[in-house]
């Protein structure tokens, strides 16, 4: 065994320590980084680590909104980021950074449904580094819509270049920069940022929810009401497992809830990368399976499914939910923003099949809402009609439903 598959392994270990420190409750003990987790931090806010040193991980994955984007005029709208290229942009909304990392490496189950892996697609599968979250990390710094950067030696270049190279050589050793082509340096910047995104500053479980376990707060009865429906008229529960004290609200598979097609979403005007323009259809998991000999066989069962994410933070910071706070955003939700709302959303899921088809496949949200319609779904294959789409809830029953996952924000103080 090489040092460099050893450092590989101790970083895994050590990042899987502080994630089953938080899930154990001890976050307290936890609470100072280790100095590759600070290493990692310093990566991830690192907007030099761009073509145009105006973008970091952070700029998509920002804490104030729960680690996804951050900006309520482009939630509001397209919700895709653009990257550090003026009028690059990508094709699906920030998944959140927090509690990612307990996400196993993506594998088929005994079941016979797909687990794991990062992005919305699961095309970082952990297979090579042992973390998806590593795996991920690696993506947007030389992706031409995201960072942009050339090679992966132009990042190692400036990680080792920057106020933190110093630490850099400290937790990976005061050759890692000498290295001809790079290769291990990269992977230490992968690992390093998913070391960070383990540690209790990312996957705080310091949420209301939480709180009301360790017996420092109480549910109101609203709240209560909507974790009831939660775990069982509204089916929430068969994907976003709430089994509690510590529970990720998600069970890391992948779901076509039949989402309409984002009208504003910019990639559709993005003919260089995107020949297909608005005819373009995002094909999820059955894309990604499809690029694979091992997998391509499961490609059409699966075309239009999207990884499950963390109901963890998807109130943070919202000005739906607090109209008060001077510093709310707007945030969007789906793997293509298309839903403006928690309350659109669960509504969706509500009566998604019960209500009439929207005349035009390019109708918004709030379109919808206003004409009580849906579009129809950007994918139609593989919906999941079992779990969703006439819930039977009521207006009252929704709303408390909304009220639960606003008691999932990180950082509540009683």
């Amino acid at each position: 065994m090489n040092a460099r598959t050893l450092m590989l392994i101790l970083f895994l270990v050590l990042a899987a320590f502080a994630a089953n420190a938080a899930v154990a409750g001890i976050v307290g003990a936890q609470d100072a980084l280790t100095p590759g987790q600070t290493l990692g931090k310093s990566i991830f806010f690192d907007q030099n680590l761009s073509i145009n040193s105006n973008q970091s991980c952070a700029s998509c994955h920002d804490p104030a909104a729960g680690w996804t984007g951050p900006h309520s005029a482009i939630n509001a709208h397209g919700t895709v980021y653009e990257g550090s290229i003026p009028g690059h942009f990508g094709n699906r909304k920030p998944p959140a950074a927090a509690y990612a990392t307990f996400s196993p490496i993506f594998h088929l189950d005994k079941k016979g449904d797909f687990v794991g892996g990062n992005f919305w697609d699961g095309r970082a599968t952990g297979e090579r580094l042992g973390s998806p979250a590593a795996d991920q990390a690696q993506g947007p710094f030389l992706n031409p819509l995201e960072q942009a950067l050339p090679t992966a030696t132009d990042v190692v270049n400036r990680v080792c270049g920057s106020s933190y190279g110093d630490l850099f050589k400290e937790v990976w050793g005061s050759s890692i920069c000498a290295e001809p082509n790079g290769a291990t340096a990269y992977d230490a910047i992968a690992l390093s940022i998913a070391a960070y995104e383990a540690s209790p500053e990312v996957n705080a479980f310091t949420s209301k929810y939480d709180l009301s376990y360790a017996g420092k707060v109480k549910l109101t009865k609203q709240e209560q009401t909507g974790y009831a429906l939660f775990r069982g008229k509204g089916q929430c529960h068969r994907c976003h497992i709430s089994n509690g004290q510590s529970a990720l609200f998600t069970d890391y598979t992948f779901d076509n809830l039949g989402l309409p097609r984002n009208p504003e979403n910019p990639f559709y005007a993005m003919t260089d990368f995107n020949p297909d323009g608005f005819d373009w259809i995002d094909s999820g998991l059955g894309g990604f399976l499809a690029s694979r000999s091992d997998y391509a066989a499961f490609a059409a069962a699966n075309l239009g499914k999207h990884k499950v994410p963390t109901l963890r933070n998807v109130a943070l910071n919202s000005c739906e939910t607090e109209p008060d706070n001077p510093n709310c955003i707007v945030k969007a939700y789906g793997h293509n923003g298309y839903f403006k709302s928690l309350k659109g959303i669960v509504h969706f899921y509500n009566t998604r099949d019960i209500l009439p088809q929207c005349a035009d496949w390019f109708t918004t949200e709030a379109e919808a809402l206003a004409m009580n319609c849906w579009p129809k779904a950007e994918v139609l294959e593989n919906i999941n009609r079992a779990e969703l789409g006439n819930l039977g809830l009521t207006a009252e029953e929704e709303a408390a439903i909304v009220a639960f996952l606003a008691a999932l924000s990180d950082g509540f103080v009683p």
